[in-house]
């Protein structure tokens, strides 16, 4: 559990990354706060789609009435040569105060997933009449600029076979909380196997699924105690599904065997700021309580391959999937029949 645990540590701070340069960017003005932030977080939303969507098969191969599995599934969404999700051009004419500090009108800056460093911006404002100020903040970068270049999930999943060729799943994590994180898991899912119709079953080398899915995470990263922003009951909220539909095939042999499979990915993830944030330099001096909210869609073709070694009771297995984030997924599994 702690290495589910770590894991989910990284996930928030992919979340809360650029945080730290919230009062930064509020003393831009409201709506350029959430413009930036909406552009600079929505890839790492993205990503965690595509990571809890993994993981939800390991065989087209339906278990008998009575057969189960529990495994322990971890998930990596890549985005090291995804230079599109670690970058994006931020432009000063949609923006109503941002300005680049060397005049420049448009230039590429860091996602919460990129490592672009340096980037400096200011906001200028008449505070009384002939009055002029300026507050001069560096852009935040992102994970990469720690050498984090996954998203990650983990959960624990436990399959069952039902009627002829149906075996349903579900997957859950406890909930977590420590002072600082809270965050939750559960998905269900279903899979059936179209071979298992078929008069040959018995003697085919391949078996034929098909599986659906849904994963649910919530989570909240309380930063009040952080000393970065003042103000009160700072926290981010996210509310992140996914589905999963997929067809898959595999080899039906005694030890090792290899599947595979091609499907469509589609999930929504919602990012609240919560809490009460005081601007207390610059000439846009204010409070916001609860300042934005940040929704991402995210949808997308997906193809996997990956291989299953099973010796009794015990099972590994580890598949890599192709798609706007590629998901390296592997689990740990126990089972009977």
């Amino acid at each position: 559990m702690k290495v589910v645990y770590f894991l989910f540590v990284v996930f928030f701070a992919s979340l809360t990354y650029g945080q730290s340069n919230v009062n930064e960017l509020l003393a831009a003005g409201l709506e350029d706060a959430e413009r930036f932030t909406n552009d600079y977080m929505s890839p790492v939303s993205e990503g965690v789609i595509y990571s809890i969507a993994g993981g939800w098969y390991n065989t087209a191969d339906a278990k008998p009435l009575g057969g189960f599995e529990i495994s322990l599934i971890g998930n990596m969404a890549g985005f090291k040569n995804k230079e599109d999700k670690k970058s994006f051009v931020l432009n000063t004419s949609e923006y109503e105060n941002l300005q680049f500090d060397d005049g420049s009108t448009s230039k590429t800056v860091s996602t919460a997933l990129g490592d672009i460093e340096g980037v400096m911006v200011f906001v200028e404002g008449e505070i009384a009449p002939g009055v002029t100020t300026r507050e001069d903040f560096e852009l935040p970068t992102g994970l990469a600029s720690e050498n984090i270049n996954f998203v990650p999930s983990a959960f624990i999943q436990a399959s069952v076979g039902l009627i002829k060729g149906t075996e349903l799943k579900a997957r859950f994590l406890p909930k977590i909380n420590t002072d600082e994180v809270s965050v939750g898991l559960f998905g269900l899912g279903v899979q059936h196997e179209f071979t298992k119709h078929l008069p040959a079953d018995k003697i085919l080398p391949i078996a034929i699924s098909g599986v659906i899915g849904y994963t649910n995470l919530t989570g909240t990263y309380d930063f009040t105690d952080t000393d970065i922003i003042a103000g009160e009951n700072q926290k981010i909220d996210t509310k992140t599904n996914s589905w999963l539909f997929q067809a898959v095939v595999s080899t039906k042999l005694p030890i090792i065997n290899f599947y595979g499979g091609v499907g469509y990915i589609t999930g929504k993830s919602e990012t609240d700021i919560l809490g009460t944030y005081r601007v207390q330099s610059g000439p846009f001096q204010e409070e916001y309580v609860d300042p934005f909210s940040i929704t991402k869609n995210a949808s997308g073709v997906v193809a996997n391959v990956g291989t299953k070694l099973k010796l009794g009771f015990f099972r590994l297995n580890a598949d890599y999937s192709i798609g706007q984030f590629n998901n390296l997924s592997f689990g740990v599994n126990f089972g009977f029949r």
